[in-house]
């Protein structure tokens, strides 16, 4: 199926599902199922106790953003959230490698002409390889 935007529904494949439901589940609940009943508004609904989420991608939807959002809300409110979202290859590398994430603000990062001051265009996560950190 086709969005209005003219983008694709990607469904998540049975055996992945089933690998992730056997690693972290059971599933009692998908904030965007598919085919999408009327009036559906994952962002404003409480969820289940163990939902899964493949969020949308379109533009229609808001990206994953929103739903990204609302699962941590979720949580906040003790229900929890398991999200399969794509990952630049190389935040897989370093996930695999062990690596410990800590989220970090906005930096000004230098021009190495001029010394002048350019702020990244969002937060920056920091990423640690140390021995025996598991």
């Amino acid at each position: 199926m086709t969005t209005k935007d003219g983008m694709h529904y990607w469904l998540t494949p049975p055996s992945v599902y089933a690998e992730l439901e056997a690693e972290y589940g059971p599933f009692d609940f998908d904030p965007c199922p598919y085919p999408r009943p009327v009036d559906w508004d994952a962002l404003t609904m409480d969820w289940g106790e163990r939902s899964y989420l493949n969020p949308p991608y379109c533009k229609e939807d808001g990206g994953p953003a929103p739903f990204v959002r609302r699962a941590i809300q979720q949580f906040q409110q003790g229900r929890e959230s398991t999200l399969i979202v794509p990952c630049p290859t190389i935040i897989g590398d370093l996930v695999r490698a062990g690596a410990i994430f800590k989220w970090h603000k906005r930096v000004r990062w230098l021009a190495t002409e001029d010394g002048s001051a350019m702020k990244a265009p969002g937060p920056i996560i920091i990423a640690l390889l140390r021995k025996g950190a598991d």
